[in-house]
């Protein structure tokens, strides 16, 4: 047996022991070493590039990584083996992804502003952000040899007396602190309790004098990140708010490799304790701790996630949501404590699961349709979810039709050989110069940051204005020259965005034209499946009324540029309109609103769930979409206006 260290840039390192033969990325999972492997292991992605600064690594040569860049000792952690003890540096951008992406989680005033908007047009929608819980104060005569009636007989005559009604029954949580619970507070507590039709529930005793807030979680669950508020439940206020990186996303970028993950022997404990464990346990005790309330305070939890995201969290086989006929285990549940699930709060806490609608659209977008207001209102609506997947929903207040494409992981910074997610280093905004043509960027970070890669919106402004500006043809070719432009030894065209010495990284930040191929076809996912719907439904794009464009990646989109390159509707900006991260606000909504949780069951049971994979129309509409902008070009005469103006 060997040792392998792990070090890091910023913390202290990570000792572990491996027999040789080892695969080194599943070293790294399994002593909780985060690399990010958005093809989990696949060598296709070549984001998983660690250091060899000392011993012994088997390890292939890989088109990812430079001859040069080889013998500095840059290996693939997916395709290198233990021969011998190692030390391995693990770059600050290979674990960036756990606690430094860029989430649309309410940790701005804009997305606080775009929150209370939609919390405001819920509102108007006739749904009340209010519940069953609430605190009551009780006072008892303390027991005597003359009165020896039992605690929780005590308490609930007391409960009884104060509610009005007859049926009180107590969760075993709080019978078991009843007893000191009684004694510390003199027999003057506080209990929390819910009102329901048929009985009133005791859930929890406090002592009188302690502090007591009825607690709520409200949790986002996306493929790559995380995001919660813990709220008041009494109030609506949000005490605490957070976000984190998905602990799966050492095992794929995607659903579809998680779900093959899970199918392997361990795999489903390995991704749940990946959910609960690493991501969502350590963010509950910041956002309890920020709020300075135990995790016992918390009496409701409502989750929101894609259909595999849900089915990884409760444990249940998700394997046959990616095989035809594409049936998943549940669409809706309302079984689960958050006890099964290993989270530690209150032991009678429930947690709520947004419904699933069919094997890719899930409670996410259930959330976010209710957060969005389309089935509110009769203009025509279409509503975008852009995030490690793209959804969309299309109706108004009579009918909803959804379907999700399989845009893969480019909107991630996947498949592109400089993307990365949107942390530090990442380029999110691109410019071109009109009088010199040099790049003019924008860098997540602190200032002063270096480039490191392009993130989705970054990727999205990159192609927009090479092909207005005629460095890129239809074709995504590069077929302009210039002190930018590299051609390797097949011939294949690069651009570089960022010089090596400019750069935060061991070569020039480049976009090539197989990556650009491929986001032109994750892009054309995206518009086909919107034409697909349409077109099914006898409506064209000018039938639009309003776009409602959700998710982390939709915050930093330039929408004209989106537009440009084919990838939304060529309809007039105004009416696209940003709604933040619909699946947190909705979440948010169902947690406090009993009105909320039956408006989404309704919102999912009456949608028309359509399989695009079966569609014999969507292979014909994807390849005419896989141009810039379209092979129909008169679908998007604002892309002419641009290149005219640029000629």
């Amino acid at each position: 047996m060997f040792t392998i260290e792990f070090r890091f840039e910023n913390s202290a390192p990570v000792k572990a022991y491996a027999h040789e033969g080892e695969n080194l990325l599943e070293v790294a999972r399994k002593n909780n070493v985060a690399i990010d492997a958005p093809c989990s292991g696949n060598a296709s992605c070549g984001k998983c590039r660690v250091r060899l600064i000392g011993g012994t690594l088997k390890s292939e040569k890989t088109r990812h990584i430079t001859e040069e860049e080889y013998a500095e000792g840059w290996r693939l952690s997916c395709v290198s083996t233990i021969s011998g003890d190692a030390e391995i540096l693990v770059p600050d951008i290979a674990s960036a992804y756990r606690s430094r992406m860029k989430v649309a989680d309410l940790s701005t005033g804009k997305e606080i502003e775009i929150f209370e908007k939609v919390k405001q047009s819920i509102v108007e929608a006739g749904i009340e952000l209010k519940n069953d819980f609430s605190l009551l104060e009780l006072e008892m005569d303390p027991p005597s040899l003359d009165d020896t009636m039992p605690d929780n007989e005590r308490l609930l005559r007391a409960v009884e007396a104060a509610t009005g009604r007859s049926e009180i029954r107590m969760a075993y949580s709080a019978l078991r602190k009843l007893p000191d619970a009684l004694r510390k507070g003199d027999f003057k507590v506080q209990c929390v309790i819910r009102n329901l039709a048929a009985y009133v529930l005791l859930m929890d005793v406090i002592p009188i004098g302690e502090k007591a807030t009825i607690g709520g979680l409200a949790i986002d669950i996306g493929t790559t990140t995380v995001s919660a508020l813990l709220v008041d439940l009494e109030t609506g206020k949000i005490l605490a708010k957070g976000s984190t990186g998905n602990g799966q996303i050492r095992y794929g970028a995607d659903v579809i490799n998680r779900i093959i993950e899970s199918t392997r022997v361990g795999g489903r404990k390995k991704l749940k304790k990946a959910i609960v464990d690493e991501t969502l346990l350590p963010l509950i005790d910041g956002l309890c701790h920020e709020a300075k309330i135990p995790s016992d305070g918390i009496y409701r939890i409502c989750v929101a996630g894609n259909t595999t995201m849900n089915h990884l969290l409760v444990g249940v086989n998700a394997d046959p949501i990616r095989m035809e006929p594409y049936i998943p285990a549940f669409f809706e549940t309302n079984s689960v404590f958050a006890v099964d699930l290993g989270i530690e709060v209150s032991s009678s806490t429930r947690v709520r699961i947004a419904p699933n609608v069919g094997s890719y659209v899930g409670g996410d977008i259930t959330a976010g349709t209710l957060a969005s207001g389309i089935w509110n209102r009769p203009e025509f609506s279409l509503f975008i979810d852009l995030g490690t997947n793209g959804e969309l929903v299309f109706g108004n207040q009579d009918f909803l039709m959804t379907c999700a494409c399989s845009a893969g992981p480019a909107f991630e910074g996947g498949d592109i050989s400089c993307g990365m997610r949107a942390t530090d280093g990442a380029i999110d905004s691109f410019r071109l110069d009109p009088t010199t043509k040099e790049p003019i960027l924008s860098v997540l970070g602190d200032p002063g940051q270096k480039p490191v890669g392009l993130c989705g919106s970054g990727i999205i402004d990159v192609i927009c204005e090479l092909f207005i500006h005629g460095i890129i043809n239809a074709k995504g070719q590069i077929v302009s020259e210039g002190s930018r432009i590299r051609r390797n030894e097949y011939g294949i065209g690069s651009y570089v965005i960022a010089f090596k010495e400019d750069a935060d990284s061991v070569k020039d930040v480049e976009i090539t034209e197989v990556d650009i191929d491929n986001f032109i076809r994750a892009k054309g996912a995206i518009f086909s499946a919107i034409n697909i719907m349409l077109s099914s439904l006898d409506f064209d794009v000018s039938m639009i009324d309003d776009v409602y464009v959700a998710g982390g990646i939709g915050s930093g989109i330039n929408m004209k540029n989106a537009v440009t390159i084919g990838m939304l509707p060529d309809i007039p900006m105004e009416k696209y309109h940003y709604i933040g991260n619909s699946s947190l606000s909705g979440a948010y909504a169902i947690l406090l609103s009993e009105q909320a949780m039956h408006k989404v069951k309704e919102i999912g049971r009456n949608m028309t769930y359509m399989e695009l994979s079966t569609n014999p129309r969507y292979m014909d509409e994807f390849v005419a979409a896989c141009f810039l902008p379209h092979t129909n070009a008169s679908l998007f005469p604002t892309t002419e206006e641009a290149l005219a103006a640029n000629r």
